[in-house]
């Protein structure tokens, strides 16, 4: 993705979101398809360096992801409604 600039771009804190328009030859002509890349910002401990780690979807991955977070979720928060979500 060189050059290439996203579409859109979603942030909440330090997770962010972004689509991106990719081209590729199928049959010799060329077809645009669009992709996403979720990323994470942070600082690691006793470092002063910013990091970022990002995993790149396909348009068919991404409800896969919100379901298996859907889940993590539940098992987090609703399994354990007598602590505050922070263990």
């Amino acid at each position: 993705m060189v050059g290439n600039i996203p579409i859109k771009k979603f942030r909440s804190g330090s997770i962010e979101a972004a689509i991106w328009s990719n081209k590729k030859a199928v049959n010799g002509a060329e077809v645009e398809f669009k992709t996403v890349s979720l990323g994470r910002s942070f600082m690691k401990k006793g470092e002063n360096i910013w990091r970022h780690e990002t995993i790149n979807l396909r348009k068919g991955d991404l409800v896969k992801v919100m379901l298996v977070i859907q889940k993590a979720q539940e098992e987090l928060f609703l399994k354990h409604e007598g602590g505050d979500g922070n263990e």
